[in-house]
């Protein structure tokens, strides 16, 4: 099959996490974005490993599994949401059939103990990060998420399913306001304009809600004039509408602070040059299993808190009985994790590369009085030499690239009897779990966590226990060579 030939074909399983598997002319064929059960049409590209990478054209006939019929206005163009036509159990049971057949006989069935589904399979997220466009070139002003496959075209998504009710009216009244403004949207090819992102956050316990326009600092060209004094006395006036704005829509929640962060990197990524409060605060607080947890516009926190709780009963429940323990908590982010185990251990130390997912987890825990943590600012890998203590559990909550190799040998060699995974990304999951294998674990106990309705991704949760000594790897040459 040549590259850019078209074909067709019947979608007959997934791999993890979104790649149909197909056969065609006796080659074996994989497209992304695609349910089993549905007949596609694609075009070929890249050939690797004896199989052919397709681009789907179009979906000719559903799948039979297809039966949800109240779905978002924008599936199909949006780039989320690939199982929205799915019902949410059979949603379930893709993800599980997807991570059981990625961890293979590395995960034997019986320890794995199935799936637990969100509280909420739909306006699940307390975090959006919009970005201003247009959806075709010299269009209208829109405000909303990228169609999927593009770059720049952008949907205004009012009808979005997985977003709290409350941010579709914050999304329109600010995308009302700034159309009758007429002001210009960064362009990221030129590095030109003003509007980049609205990012809006709010917690699902308290309801509170925090909300930032994201702009450029090119407000001359935004407010007309080459007199920067005058141009930003202008954007002053338009920002004082825009909070006026906001605070008198009718929202279910109640609007904790409204921001300005001023962006001007280059690349296309919701991040602060400056944060202004126009009003109210710059934060806002949640709770979770009995804990409350401040929250700033650029804190990690679980995008889907009810679901969160779920996640974090399970990781409770899997380390069990900790008391009297110095529990080491790895890859700890805001020390969600550090601080619900606290109460029940006598020390947890958190290690955390991002300082101000440190400062915050340092601030969190004497929100919550918690004297027996301690939060490390590095990176794992050089952090861990420099920590006396050594450690009677490991909990591991990596990124998505999972364990840095070269740190994988250092956390195995404590010998500690158990130790905690918990995976955003099951293929780095199962990188690893080869690699905790060898050096001496099996897995105990593992659960999925579907933190994601209506997407192909999911949470694993895995309970690693040490094996007997005659099982272990004693000869270095046995080994694999990410553990020499």
């Amino acid at each position: 099959m040549k590259k850019g030939e078209i074909f067709e074909g019947t979608v007959e399983g997934l791999e993890f996490p979104n790649k149909g598997i197909l056969h065609t002319d006796g080659v074996r064929a994989v497209v992304k974005n695609v349910i089993p059960g549905q007949r596609i049409r694609a075009a070929a590209g890249k050939k690797r490993n004896g199989r052919v990478e397709g681009r789907l054209l179009k979906v000719l006939e559903p799948s039979p599994m297809e039966t949800e019929q109240d779905v978002c206005a924008h599936f199909g163009s949006c780039g989320g949401c690939l199982f929205q036509t799915v019902p949410y159990e059979k949603q379930l049971e893709l993800k599980a059939a997807m991570v059981r057949e990625l961890l293979g006989d590395d995960c034997p069935d019986s320890v794995f103990e199935g799936i637990k589904g969100s509280p909420l399979p739909a306006g699940y997220r307390n975090k959006m990060e919009y970005s201003f466009g247009d959806e075709v070139k010299d269009g209208p002003l829109t405000l909303g998420l990228h169609k999927r496959g593009s770059f720049h075209d952008i949907i205004t998504v009012e009808d979005c399913r997985i977003a709290d009710g409350d941010f579709k009216e914050l999304l329109l009244k600010t995308l009302e306001l700034c159309r009758k403004e007429e002001l210009p949207f960064y362009r990221k090819l030129r590095h030109t304009g003003y509007l980049r992102h609205l990012l809006v956050r709010k917690a699902w316990k308290t309801g509170e809600i925090l909300t930032a326009l994201v702009t450029s600092g090119q407000v001359e060209e935004a407010f007309g004039g080459a007199d920067r004094e005058k141009s930003l006395r202008r954007e002053s006036a338009f920002l004082e509408r825009f909070a006026d704005a906001l605070r008198a829509l009718p929202l279910k929640g109640r609007l904790a602070g409204i921001l300005h962060i001023r962006n001007d990197s280059l690349a296309d990524v919701v991040q602060s040059d400056g944060i202004r409060v126009l009003w109210g605060q710059d934060h806002f607080y949640e709770q979770l299993l009995g804990l409350k947890f401040k929250i700033t516009p650029f804190s990690f926190f679980q995008t889907n808190s009810a679901g969160a709780e779920v996640l974090y009963s399970a990781a409770r429940e899997y380390v069990g009985d900790v008391e009297g323990s110095l529990v080491y908590d790895l890859y700890s982010g805001t020390g969600t994790i550090a601080q619900i185990l606290a109460p029940v251990a006598r020390k947890v130390i958190g290690v955390e590369i991002v300082e101000e997912a440190v400062r915050a987890a340092r601030e969190n825990a004497a929100l919550n009085g918690l004297a027996n943590c301690e939060f490390l600012a590095g990176d794992v890998l050089k952090v861990l030499d420099h920590i006396e203590e050594r450690p009677d559990f490991i909990v591991l909550d990596p990124p998505r690239d999972g364990i840095h190799p070269k740190a994988m040998p250092k956390i195995i060699s404590y010998g500690v009897d158990r130790i905690l995974y918990i995976s955003c990304k099951a293929s780095s999951l199962a990188r690893d779990l080869k690699l905790l294998t060898a050096g001496g674990y099996r897995p105990e106990r593992v659960c999925l966590v579907d933190m994601f309705p209506g997407t192909a991704n999911i949470e694993t949760v895995v309970l690693f226990s040490r094996k007997s000594s005659d099982s272990v790897i004693n000869d270095a040459s046995d080994a694999p060579e990410e553990l020499k």
